[in-house]
């Protein structure tokens, strides 16, 4: 259930203001047409990006209609899209946030409260982690003070390497945090018997796996927490923005806590006294009585979702299936239109059991290939086809983990593979099977010009 419109004022009557807004939409439909109109895809000259935001008037109306109320942070929009994208995923609770980096920090650092008691994690404490994949699934780790442990990924599935968990295990191990690799879902089987086995906390990084699913179950609900980003390069935007997920009543409300201000209150803005105890508490070393709204019980943030980007989110929520379709059709268009290049490129696997929503198509140049992967790459961008590398590979090259402490499961042979050998191509909704054929023409002719 939504919260209703602003008030009308005693000169203005609901009516009007209605009628007001109708006015408005209907301008912004006009604009709509006239401003994204779509354009002739022209092969060599229009750009094949990697990702994109995909949107209709929609989204455009609910922005306006937001911003017109001119409640500029959470709202009645943000209440419904936290409400309904819980549904959708199946989980009891959503949290929205600025971002899904934000979002890990939340995660990780909701672990860290003292209302958790002796399954709080505190400073050394260990959180099993891959080497190959993005910094904010990891920064939490450091930011809390705790120890990452880093073991490898699979080829050519880029999932944790479950092997390793038992290798990584020791007694101040407490959690693991690991993403859903360019939407291919880890082994949560395995993982889940492990954290059941050790009594350790799980965080699922959702941020590219929305819509993917695991024996049936969609990733994001099987650890004790999840992470969900809505940047325009993800399954689904608000701009700016992400969530966590939890179906623990306990856990939602620290996270809350960690998201607003580290207060006590759970009270939504706007809103005041929803414990029916106020001025009726005894926390800390504060007076009785001291008001509720102004207790503090975590070191938190402010990073609350604005409702213009939650407006967003409600329109996009309407085309999530559809989105996660599209993105399974244009990977599937690719893996069989490249079948004929496997003598020098490694196609992407997805892992046993498994109906990845894929967030984009990994291709691994092969040791013995004539070519590497930086010739290939530099060539589609001069074919204004877009690339990326798998974000920071081996994350231990990089200058900012220098010197900070962490242990090391093996040698991470294959995370240094794919920071030299992997790259990977957009699959997202924008994409047409006319960009989608110059890609793979492209790739073949380079490929048999060695």
């Amino acid at each position: 259930m939504t919260q209703s419109l602003p008030k009308a004022t005693p000169n203005n009557s609901y009516e009007e203001e209605q009628s007001l807004r109708e006015q408005v939409f209907s301008s912004v439909k006009d604009y709509y047409q006239f401003k994204f109109k779509s354009r002739t895809f022209i092969p060599g000259q229009t750009y094949v990006p990697v990702s994109g935001k995909v949107f209709d008037q929609d989204e455009l109306i609910k922005l306006v209609d937001s911003s017109l109320d001119f409640w500029l942070t959470t709202g009645r929009y943000a209440l419904e899209f936290e409400e309904r994208f819980a549904a959708w995923m199946g989980v009891k609770h959503c949290l929205l946030v600025n971002s899904g980096s934000s979002a890990n920090l939340v995660a990780l650092s909701a672990l860290t409260s003292p209302k958790l008691g002796n399954k709080r994690l505190v400073p050394g404490d260990e959180v099993i982690s891959v080497a190959a994949g993005f910094p904010t699934t990891i920064n939490p780790i450091f930011q809390n003070q705790l120890v990452p442990v880093f073991v490898d990924v699979k080829l050519p599935s880029y999932d944790l390497d479950v092997e390793q968990l038992e290798l990584a295990l020791s007694d101040r191990t407490r959690a693991l945090m690991v993403a859903h690799t360019l939407g291919n879902p880890f082994n949560l089987e395995a993982v889940m018997a492990f954290a059941e086995k050790h009594d350790l906390w799980v965080i699922e990084d959702n941020c590219d796996a929305v819509g993917s699913v695991y024996q049936g179950q969609k990733t994001g609900t099987f650890g004790h927490l999840a992470t969900v980003s809505f940047y325009p390069a993800h399954h689904m935007t608000t701009g700016e923005g992400g969530a966590v997920l939890t179906s623990d009543a306990r856990l939602s409300k620290i996270v809350e806590s960690f998201r607003d201000w580290g207060r006590d209150c759970w009270c939504p803005p706007g809103v005041d006294n929803t414990c029916g105890k106020r001025y009726g508490w005894q926390l800390g070393d504060l007076p009785f009585g001291y008001d509720h709204k102004y207790t503090y019980s975590h070191v938190g943030y402010n990073l609350k979702m604005t409702d213009m980007q939650a407006a967003v989110g409600v329109a996009q929520l309407d085309k999530l299936p559809e989105f996660i379709q599209k993105r399974r059709e244009n990977f599937e268009f690719l893996y069989q239109q490249l079948q004929d290049v496997q003598d020098v490129l490694v196609l992407p696997e997805a892992t046993p059991n498994s109906e990845p929503s894929w967030f984009g198509f990994p291709l691994y140049v092969k040791e013995d290939a004539p070519f590497s992967r930086n010739d290939l790459v530099k060539h589609l961008e001069e074919k204004r086809i877009g690339t990326r590398l798998l974000f920071g590979g081996n994350l231990l090259k990089q200058p900012l983990y220098q010197g900070l402490n962490y242990r090391v499961i093996g040698d991470l042979s294959n995370a240094d593979r794919i920071m030299e050998n992997v790259f990977w191509l957009g699959v997202y909704p924008g994409l047409t099977e006319e960009m989608l054929t110059y890609v793979v023409e492209t790739i073949r002719e380079f490929c048999r010009s060695y």
